[in-house]
């Protein structure tokens, strides 16, 4: 009888731990004094998450960097939107402007964010277009509060919504690199 309680016990204040630990936060910022401003959630860390991948540019994808970074100046955005949206579009297309791939193509997707007519993201011309698409990601990135705090590929993923929410991070630093190369230029 002794154990059953004790077990009991530690049921119930495991329970309390939990609910203090899920509902604390929420009932925390449920109601803001007014004027507060809350703490961001994810640090953005010193130095890329993980191992970094890195391809060498063409021609072609330069001429995608500096429209991405165009795009991102022209909405007024700093440069860690750019960098973000170059990771993003690294991953998702290798910065090539893909048109459909047949077989090979993830449902609708086109361009260089490789984005979907039949998710809303705009029609194929317009996807395909570097401006339209990458103006239509910072649209995307621009809703996710506390974007510029958090790790690259937790802005990216809650954009993008990949089945591969992890894979953005390995193209950090090749997208820092190419911001810095070129934002200025």
């Amino acid at each position: 009888m002794n154990t059953i309680f004790r077990k009991s016990m530690l049921s119930v204040a495991g329970l309390a731990f939990a609910g203090g630990v899920f509902a604390g936060p929420i009932a925390a910022h449920a109601n803001p004094a007014v004027g507060a401003k809350p703490a961001a959630v994810a640090v953005q860390s010193a130095k890329p998450q993980g191992e970094q991948s890195h391809i060498t540019l063409n021609d072609e994808q330069t001429a995608n960097v500096k429209a991405i970074i165009a795009a991102t100046k022209k909405a007024g955005l700093p440069e860690r939107a750019a960098v973000i949206s170059i990771a993003t579009s690294l991953q998702e297309s290798k910065l090539e402007n893909l048109g459909h791939l047949g077989d090979m193509n993830d449902h609708d997707s086109l361009g260089l964010f490789q984005q979907r007519p039949s998710s809303g993201w705009g029609t194929p011309e317009q996807i395909t277009d570097p401006e339209y698409s990458t103006t239509a990601f910072l649209k995307g990135l621009k809703q996710v509060d506390g974007w510029q705090d958090m790790p690259l590929t937790v802005a990216a993923q809650t954009v993008q919504v990949s089945a591969y929410p992890d894979a953005y991070a390995q193209w950090e630093q090749q997208a820092t690199d190419l911001v810095a190369q070129h934002w200025n230029s």
